[in-house]
């Protein structure tokens, strides 16, 4: 695992945890690719920064797996304010120059490494 891999979602994971919206735009690309329940395409740094401040969600990181030199799959406990307790899923990152370029969050790990070894394969044979 590069090392920057695992500092970039490190950082992406710290402050999306603590709130702090102009280190969250700092922590992803622009454009940084998301997926979620709500949708998926690429979205500004600051609409990323938005979608922190407005969700409210904590996601604290369980098991790490690695894909390739820029692709991890991590599983995490998530959190909303109004969670009464935590929601297991698991998110494909993708980092590319010490930032998140891609975050696909996923109902369970299963389905997050097969997105990831898909991304994986395909950006093989460009």
């Amino acid at each position: 695992m590069e090392p920057t891999l695992e500092a970039a979602i490190n950082e992406w994971h710290e402050s999306v945890n603590d709130g702090d919206l102009r280190r969250s735009a700092g922590a992803v690309g622009d454009p940084v690719v998301v997926l979620g329940p709500k949708g998926a395409g690429p979205i500004t740094s600051g609409q990323f920064a938005d979608w922190v401040d407005r969700s409210g969600i904590r996601l604290k990181p369980r098991s790490w797996h690695p894909v390739s030199d820029r692709l991890m799959v991590v599983e995490e406990d998530a959190t909303w304010p109004e969670s009464k307790g935590p929601t297991r899923v698991a998110t494909v990152f993708r980092v590319a120059e010490g930032k998140v370029t891609a975050a696909l969050r996923l109902p369970d790990l299963k389905s997050a490494l097969e997105l990831a070894y898909i991304c994986r394969e395909m950006a093989a044979t460009e």
